[in-house]
């Protein structure tokens, strides 16, 4: 009888995967209030903890079969404030600015290079939202915004504990910020370990990885954070030289075996 009447959906289901969400940018939006108070470190956690979230809200609406539209645009702005704005804001608060000590024109680069990076991320989401669906599940097209914004998180709170910062610091973090927008809104390929499940067996390389990651983290976590983030970023160039190798090889052993 009721075959042809769609049952109501309930309303009240999709609140979880929304509620993450705003948690996720509460966090991005406590990163830019914690670095303008100077609490650096705090700053930069906020940014990881807000990329936790982010993992979460996704696979929790998969799980609880809620996503919707909504859902993914909403989630798509909270990520342009934790990982497009808090992370560049964060790296200006803590050494970006300082870069006026060398002068007027140094000054204005540093929030320009701050600026690249936001406007950048937003490219990156925007584009991302538009492609859903369409490119090799096995690589992200671009580098990830959270990828990108663990780099800048990880360099201001290992900065942080390391008593590096200033002018000094200002160069890289501007050099970092620009490389880090260009690598979002480019095409180079990064693996997107989507294919690697946990719950069977893993390479035993992985594991050994693993556990030497863990057991450097406990000596310097933000440090291992940063340089692992930092390592991150750098393999999308490397995995796409490859890859176009890989796919150039193909092309010539297709035209001389006929």
């Amino acid at each position: 009888m009721n075959q042809d009447t769609p049952r109501p959906r309930r309303r009240g289901i999709y609140l979880l995967p929304n509620l993450l969400t705003t948690v996720a940018l509460f966090f991005g939006f406590y990163a830019v209030v914690a670095a303008n108070n100077d609490a650096y470190q705090t700053a930069a956690i906020a940014i990881f903890v807000a990329m936790v979230m982010d993992g979460m809200d996704g696979r929790v609406a998969r799980l609880t079969n809620t996503q919707s539209d909504f859902g993914v645009q909403y989630d798509s702005i909270a990520d342009m404030v934790s990982f497009g704005i808090a992370p560049s804001l964060v790296m200006y608060q803590w050494a970006l600015r300082d870069l006026a000590e060398l002068g007027e024109f140094w000054a204005k680069l540093g929030w320009l290079g701050a600026f690249v990076y936001t406007a950048c991320a937003g490219l990156r989401l925007a584009r991302f939202n538009t492609q859903a669906g369409v490119a090799d599940k096995r690589f992200f097209q671009g580098l990830p915004s959270p990828a990108a914004a663990a780099t800048l998180a990880g360099m201001v709170w290992a900065g942080n504990r390391l008593d590096f910062g200033g002018w000094g610091a200002g160069v890289p973090a501007f050099l970092l910020v620009v490389a880090a927008g260009i690598l979002m809104v480019s095409n180079v390929r990064y693996y997107s370990f989507k294919e690697v499940d946990f719950r069977y067996r893993v390479p035993f390389i992985v594991i050994v990885l693993l556990v030497l990651v863990v057991a450097l983290t406990s000596v310097h976590p933000p440090t291992v954070l940063f340089l692992v983030a930092l390592g991150y970023m750098g393999s999308g160039p490397v995995l796409t030289v490859i890859l176009r190798r890989r796919r150039l090889r193909a092309r010539h052993q297709h035209h001389h075996h006929p």
